[in-house]
């Protein structure tokens, strides 16, 4: 194996805790205001969506990206048009930052004919093949698999591109991370492993449930470049995302460890009251969209004004793609077995719940005696 691009875990300190001195030059900076405009959008995004649980209008299981803004962000430009994301359930702002229409986002989540996934997919089951979003996934670990297969696809075929596979930090402690890393080193699949890192597995912290909670130095069992970086700076997160995917399209896995933060429970439904006082204190004082927005206005690439503009924006667009999702129609009952399988099965069945499999034969007369 080739020795680990810049960036590999030889020892280094990470970079989870550098400070971004700021852009540079023109176009840094203007792709700085871009991230934050992603960010605020999906903030606000995020935010409506928790509204309409709170109605009934979103139903089952939803994971809000609420405080991963500058994590998706970062992560999502580093990537081409033509290359392939993995995700978990933590998925709306991915499929935002990928290009899908907010409309058809919200859409989904409501459970509409108009949604992503045609609103049979919901929150965590999110796919468009368009813009290469090949799935949320509900299992904890279950993206890892397919995510690692399609990266052999793309090397069985010489293609110039690469898959990303994000996951949370709970997710490093299943089999399924540790036999398909192992299998992507040995074969040398242009894949990128992402750890999202918010510190806490549901209500579990890392420390308690990793020997090593420095999760990207599990690469090195496995002889791969990794690397840390701060998941509350968007511009830092994407040169890191940069590095980790030009490893990747030369041919070896990278796995990449962000450090974000999660700003309320691990689903809307939970009130996280496993948190005391001053680490929610810790846990809003870092928001990114604050920290962010308070560089911006530094380094002198936004006003107060314009960041109040962005907001507005942002919650017009959100509430436009509510109004949307409320007004698209729920699918017909007939096509839930529309998608069970994209090619026909001999002898599947097409039942609903509660239908027999045969029709029951019909009683014999009996005559009546008197």
């Amino acid at each position: 194996m080739a020795p680990p691009k810049p960036g590999a875990n030889q020892g280094a300190t990470p970079t989870a805790v550098a400070d971004h001195p700021g852009p540079t030059n023109c176009a840094a900076g203007e792709r700085a205001v871009d991230f934050y405009r992603q960010m605020v959008f999906i903030r606000r995004f995020e935010e409506r969506a928790a509204r309409a649980y709170t109605q009934a209008l979103i139903g089952g299981y939803c994971h809000l990206n609420l405080g991963e803004e500058a994590a998706v962000v970062g992560l999502m430009a580093a990537l081409r048009p033509t290359d392939y994301l993995f995700t978990n359930y933590r998925e709306h702002g991915y499929a935002l930052t990928r290009g899908i229409d907010p409309n058809r986002v919200m859409a989904e989540l409501f459970g509409r004919s108009d949604g992503v996934s045609k609103g049979w997919g919901g929150s965590m089951h999110m796919f468009d093949l368009e813009k290469r979003m090949l799935g949320g996934y509900g299992i904890v670990g279950g993206q890892i698999p397919l995510a690692t297969g399609a990266a052999l696809a793309i090397d069985y075929r010489g293609l110039d591109e690469i898959v990303m596979c994000t996951m949370g930090d709970g997710t490093t402690n299943i089999g399924a991370f540790h036999e398909w890393l192992n299998i992507a080193a040995l074969w040398n699949l242009p894949i990128v492993y992402v750890v999202i890192n918010n510190r806490l597995g549901m209500a579990t912290t890392v420390d308690k449930s990793s020997a090593e909670p420095e999760l990207y130095k599990r690469a090195s069992s496995y002889r791969m470049a990794s690397e840390r970086v701060d998941g509350l700076d968007p511009v830092l997160v994407f040169e890191a995302a940069q590095r980790a995917a030009a490893t990747a399209r030369g041919g070896e896995p990278f796995l990449l460890e962000v450090m974000t933060e999660r700003l309320r429970g691990h689903s809307v439904v939970d009130p996280g009251k496993y948190r005391g006082a001053e680490e929610i204190a810790l846990t809003k004082e870092r928001d990114p969209l604050v920290t962010f927005a308070a560089q911006m206005v530094d380094d002198g690439l936004l006003t107060e004004q314009e960041i109040t503009a962005i907001n507005d924006d942002a919650i017009e667009q959100a509430t436009a793609a509510a109004v949307f999702a409320e007004a698209s129609p729920f699918p017909d009952v007939s096509t839930l077995f529309d998608y069970t399988y994209a090619t026909p099965v001999a002898n599947d069945s097409h039942r609903l719940p509660g239908q027999p499999l045969f029709e029951p034969a019909p009683f014999p007369e009996q005559e009546v005696t008197r």
